[in-house]
């Protein structure tokens, strides 16, 4: 059997085919609703107090193209604004959080699909403001959670799904490291339309590596005096 994507396989008393064994199968611990700390961001639990600073970051997109891709959305009112954040911070999956800047929050993402017992867990309902978009702090808030879902809480597989259509996303993935698994057609529905859904994963045998490249391009050294990266994270 050849399948580029198979992470390894060996033999069985009987002969066959089977995955390579593993020496901790025990569940990994539920994501806890605590601080991550960078030097361009932090990543923290999503609250009430939050709302108004995303609701004006988000209102800088005057077009709502940020909304395209996400299920809720967009927002012209910050009351109706307010009332999701009051919903969303009592979700536990997807267990949402703000990214904050300079004391602003700017964006959100979460962890979902957590699946402790398998040791899978996606990051998505990523939405990024202007102010955040293309900026240190966007590769950085990324590179925070990964962290904790591999380093901190020891799981094995991080997941990335998109709507197929959604390129920028997908381009996301694959400069962040992603590997692209396929499509599943027609997985699901939202805003009346259908939606195929893109796969990408990191695996933890990888991170140690992408780890290295991540802290590489956000060391300070890798900017000029005007912010502009000398070397691009895929180049790393």
């Amino acid at each position: 059997m050849s399948d580029p994507l198979i992470t390894g396989q060996c033999l069985n008393a009987l002969a066959q085919r089977v995955g390579l064994p593993l020496a901790d199968t025990s569940p990994r611990p539920v994501p806890p609703r605590s601080d991550m700390v960078g030097r361009y961001c932090s990543v923290v639990p999503l609250s009430p107090d939050h709302a108004d600073d995303l609701y004006t970051a988000f209102r800088a997109d005057e077009e709502d193209r940020i909304w395209t891709y996400l299920p809720n959305g967009p927002y012209h009112d910050p009351a109706d604004f307010n009332a999701w954040v009051e919903e969303a911070v009592t979700w536990t999956d997807p267990l949402m959080h703000a990214i904050v800047v300079k004391d602003r929050a700017v964006g959100h993402a979460s962890y979902l699909r957590i699946n402790p017992t398998s040791a899978s867990i996606e990051v998505g309902f990523i939405n990024l403001s202007p102010a955040l978009q293309r900026t240190r702090a966007a590769t950085e808030f990324q590179f925070l959670m990964m962290q904790r879902a591999f380093d901190e809480l020891g799981y094995r597989r991080y997941e990335w799904k998109c709507d197929a259509l959604n390129a920028p996303s997908r381009r996301a993935a694959e400069r962040l490291g992603f590997t692209y698994e396929g499509t599943f057609r027609q997985a699901t529905h939202y805003k009346g339309r259908n939606r195929d859904t893109a796969w990408f994963s990191i695996i933890d045998t990888e991170w140690p590596d992408l780890k290295a490249r991540f802290l590489r391009w956000l060391a300070p050294d890798n900017f000029d005096a005007e912010g502009v990266q000398k070397t691009r994270l895929p180049d790393i």
